[in-house]
């Protein structure tokens, strides 16, 4: 009771969470804005119609809307109803509730799946942690209080395609064409409610060239230790988002910038200040964000594998020059660096296993004699392992020559192959593969991408010829 009443006066004071509601949205037609419904993906669009017809509001919410006001074309679209997470799933044969904390429904059309979500109310007695992070999120509310609880105005603007109506209750509009991002509400209490909304400013500011709010901006360094209170899950999430926006590097630049970087991945940090680290962490980013703006997909596990390579190869190394043999040496530096990650950011044991393979095959690209090159032909990473080893070599690790000789063996027919294998043995190219210092990178060479191993295709076969 006593929280209410503070929370009540507060409220008049314009800083609790119902001061941010504004009852009449600005109307736009859409058509006027440059937005058509033809924009829309088909499956966004029979959603809405059919919680139309069943009596139910449905709206385009979000990112989506967003990007069609700026001209880009949504990676994905979201819609907002008043049906209830039960009311929308019996209307889609194909269609699961998810999640505790925020309650969605999937409704999945074929290869896509359009993310419905109930309008949320405005809580004034919210089940929150110690550091005022929400808990749940599962009472329904009004559209207003819906567009109240969005993080950023740019993000609280409703489409409706059949009718060509644009609901805008938080000047939204204004904000795309100003290019400005600012949070809804009182921004310290929003960014203490949730934390990860400090993150998607740096992804948002990164991604679309805005400048950051001045109010909105103000708290973010203060409070910035809360993103440590985010579930390891949850920040994997964001972290991956992140990473495969396009814009990494930016991304990365934004959050230090902010003082957002030490609560998401520690270890990255310590790795960009060293010279070395920092280079291959940025070769490794720039060409995954080639990859992304060039529409091509993304393997998690390889770019984690980019990631966290300079610990593993430190350990590793360490490790060797205490005279461990060299395999079980890298095993375990492996070992240890994925333990320690574990703490901060909860990585997918699926996508680990993909890191440790990746590691794993790097000696034995080294090993070019006998019958090691084409056992490792036949191998289900060998993309994979290939693309991390010319990541190495483009980065000044390995010398140009190793990956050069390595394209030259895959693409080579078996008297080729034969003769490459005789030549490498002759120029003492057959060593143990072990951790080498790192050497200089050979000027005037530029290499196109090597392919689809980023994206976690494992291809053995093309290679094998």
């Amino acid at each position: 009771m006593i929280r209410r009443l503070i929370d009540r006066l507060l409220n008049r004071k314009g800083r609790g969470p119902r001061a941010a509601i504004r009852e009449k949205a600005r109307e736009y037609k859409g058509s006027a804005l440059g937005v058509a419904s033809v924009s829309v993906s088909d499956a966004a669009l029979r959603t809405c119609e059919t919680l139309q017809k069943a009596g139910h509001q449905a709206w385009v919410v979000g990112g989506g809307v967003r990007d069609l006001l700026l001209g880009l074309r949504p990676k994905d679209f979201d819609v907002a109803t008043d049906a209830t997470p039960e009311q929308v799933r019996a209307l889609f044969r194909r269609s699961r509730v998810i999640g505790r904390r925020f309650q969605i429904v999937h409704v999945i059309f074929g290869r896509e799946t359009i993310e419905v979500s109930t309008f949320r109310a405005i809580q004034d007695d919210a089940e929150t942690d110690e550091h005022g992070r929400v808990l749940r999120d599962n009472v329904w509310g009004s559209q207003p209080e819906d567009a109240a609880r969005r993080d950023f105005t740019i993000n609280a603007l409703y489409y409706d395609p059949h009718a060509d109506r644009i609901l805008d209750y938080h000047d939204g509009v204004r904000d795309l064409k100003k290019r400005s991002l600012r949070i809804i509400g009182d921004p310290e209490q929003r960014f203490r409610e949730d934390p990860v909304r400090m993150l998607r400013v740096a992804r948002f500011v990164a991604k679309l060239g805005f400048t950051i709010d001045p109010g909105t901006r103000a708290p973010i360094r203060v409070l910035a230790p809360l993103i440590s209170n985010i579930p390891s899950a949850r920040l994997f999430d964001e972290m991956l988002k992140l990473l495969v926006s396009g814009h990494a590097m930016a991304c990365l630049h934004e959050l230090r910038r902010e003082g957002l970087h030490q609560g998401m991945m520690p270890m990255l940090d310590m790795i960009l200040e060293q010279p070395d680290g920092e280079r291959f962490v940025t070769t490794a980013l720039e060409r995954t964000d080639q990859r992304v703006l060039a529409g091509k997909t993304i393997s998690p596990g390889f770019l984690f594998a980019s990631l966290l390579w300079q610990p593993v190869r430190d350990r590793w190394q360490r490790a060797v020059d205490a005279g461990e043999p060299n395999i079980p040496a890298l095993s375990t530096a492996i070992d240890t660096v994925l333990d320690e990650q574990a703490e901060q950011l909860a990585i997918q044991r699926r996508h680990m296993a993909d890191m440790r393979e990746i590691w794993m095959l790097q000696p034995r690209f080294e090993r070019r004699s006998g019958r090691t090159p084409y056992a490792l032909l036949e191998h289900i990473r060998l993309r994979a392992g290939y693309d991390f080893l010319m990541l190495r070599c483009d980065a000044g690790e390995l010398s140009a020559e190793l990956g050069e000789w390595w394209t030259e063996f895959m693409d080579a027919s078996p008297q080729e192959r034969a003769a490459l294998i005789a030549r490498a043995s002759e120029q003492g190219s057959s060593g143990g593969g072990g951790p080498r210092k790192r050497r200089r990178r050979s000027r005037g060479r530029g290499r196109a991408d090597t392919g689809d191993a980023a994206a976690g295709a494992p291809g053995p076969s093309a290679a094998a010829g």
